[in-house]
């Protein structure tokens, strides 16, 4: 049993994570900043924590993860605002991370994307490029951290049902269902053979758990 808080705990992607830590016996602990949202991540098997990360500093944010054995991450802002994109996708995760550090929580698991990268080549123009900014700025402070990390990067999301396989480290981008991206976090927090990874990954062949295991 490992006692996991994840930030963004509404999200699709959390909603589909929580039921399956909660079903393995683990205590999971749902951010989420709208108390509307609490009746849906606790029937997910979470226990909601109401707070806006984005006003949070690093002490409160230390208050919050304090006493979990684990972070995830797996908030955004959902594109749009650049403002709000560098807030919450860049700024308020690493606090959580600088917070972890703090609080004596070695265990982060970032959800990236999967081409996020200090050269991710996107067009300052594209509407994509401060996400992508964001993103890998992100993470290189993750890896730079000193906490036991693993960055994820999925590629594009889908609504279909989990396969319960994927693909890692293949050539190019393809697709991926949420469920499988849920199932990977779930897979990645038991195995420790997943610390100071990035892990990129599909929809594939090989069983999740397998798959996220080094050879």
């Amino acid at each position: 049993m490992a006692r996991i808080i994840i930030f963004g705990g509404h999200g699709k992607i959390a909603l589909l994570t929580e039921p399956l830590l909660a079903e393995r016996g683990d205590e999971v602990t749902a951010v989420i900043r709208n108390p509307g949202q609490t009746d849906d991540v606790r029937a997910a098997g979470a226990e909601p924590r109401v707070v806006d990360v984005e006003q949070l500093d690093v002490d409160q944010l230390t208050e919050v993860i304090a006493g979990h054995d684990a972070v995830v991450w797996s908030a955004g802002a959902g594109g749009g605002d650049a403002r709000r994109t560098l807030a919450v996708d860049r700024d308020a995760a690493i606090r959580t991370m600088d917070a972890a550090v703090r609080a004596g929580v070695q265990r982060y698991v970032m959800v990236s994307y999967f081409g996020a990268s200090r050269d991710h080549g996107v067009d300052p123009e594209n509407s994509f490029y401060t996400y992508a900014e964001a993103k890998s700025q992100a993470d290189e402070h993750l890896r730079e951290s000193g906490l036991a990390w693993t960055v994820l990067g999925p590629s594009g999301l889908t609504l279909d049902a989990g396969t319960g396989a994927i693909d890692v480290d293949p050539p190019e981008a393809s697709t991926v269902a949420r469920a499988d991206v849920a199932a990977t976090i779930a897979a990645v927090l038991a195995d420790e053979s997943t610390v100071h990874r990035t892990i990129r990954f599909n929809s594939g062949e090989t069983p999740i758990a397998e798959a996220v295991r080094a050879r």
